[in-house]
């Protein structure tokens, strides 16, 4: 099954044909990387289902947790986001504040899964006019990874690296 997934992340292609005009940026929905990656799903006979659990923190917020599952019937692979839900989000009411913060984990799950990555991600860029951000998310998918792999094998400042991306502590430890 592994081999099918990985097969998946590497052929998806999940285009942000959303567009938010107040914040002048282009996403992707939940439901457009679901549309992109069904048929991929479907050709290498692997089953998808997206399920939500309303999750109480320790400091009385709730949250949805989402849960992304692969299986092909004997394996799964399974990925988890998180979303805090605010009640009292103005311009919604209760059902929507609820249905926005699924929509958000389902859709972060889904990145996690398929390994959705996007140079271009709003909300990695998305300053709502509090000045441009220049850094790029970087992530072993990222095309760019590689270069930056080399430049630091090769005695390269990692300081250097994060002027121009940033990334987890995962690919910080492959860089070093």
């Amino acid at each position: 099954m592994i081999d099918k997934l990985v097969k998946i992340q590497k052929e998806l292609k999940a285009p942000k044909n959303q567009r938010n005009n107040f914040g002048k940026y282009n996403y992707r929905s939940c439901e457009d990387i679901l549309e992109a990656v069904k048929p991929l799903l479907a050709r290498e006979n692997l089953l998808l289902t997206i399920s939500d659990e309303i999750m109480l923190a320790s400091t009385n917020l709730a949250y949805v947790e989402a849960t992304a599952m692969v299986t092909d019937g004997s394996g799964e692979c399974i990925v988890k986001a998180q979303a805090g839900i605010d009640p009292n989000r103005k311009g919604m009411d209760i059902a929507q504040s609820f249905g926005s913060s699924s929509s958000y984990a389902r859709k972060y799950a889904l990145n996690g899964m398929f390994l959705i990555d996007d140079t271009k991600d709003a909300d990695a860029t998305n300053t709502h006019g509090k000045g441009k951000s220049t850094l790029v998310k970087l992530n072993a998918a990222t095309p760019a990874f590689e270069k930056v792999l080399a430049f630091v094998k090769k005695g390269g400042s990692l300081a250097e690296v994060k002027k121009k991306y940033y990334f987890d502590k995962d690919v910080e430890k492959l860089l070093k």
